[in-house]
């Protein structure tokens, strides 16, 4: 399980720098700073599955909550919510050191 975690952070994170560096090439590009939202990026690579989610939302957890929250993580950069799903991802596989040393019993 945890190396699946671990895989997925992977992911993730390449994903973040992925859309970090589209980002930065955009704005070289423009001469102005360019953040793509998380919609427009999902919307850019699968606009049936977005929309489905947003249909699941309403009928499982609630309407109004696709709009205080998704709308808001939607409207985020796409390189800082993949960093964060990625950060969290890790935080969960991470495993502490034993406190007692390598060779304790």
């Amino acid at each position: 399980m945890r190396f699946l975690l671990r895989f997925a952070s992977l992911v993730a994170l390449v994903v973040a720098v992925i859309a970090g560096t589209i980002d930065s090439i955009q704005s070289v590009a423009a001469s102005a700073v360019v953040m793509t939202p998380m919609g427009d990026a999902w919307n850019d690579v699968s606009p049936s599955s977005l929309a489905s989610l947003r249909t699941a939302i309403a009928y499982y957890v609630h309407p109004r909550f696709y709009d205080m929250a998704m709308q808001w993580l939607l409207f985020q950069p796409a390189f800082a919510v993949f960093l964060a799903i990625s950060l969290l991802l890790w935080m969960i596989a991470y495993k502490r050191r034993p406190s007692a040393g390598r060779f304790s019993a």
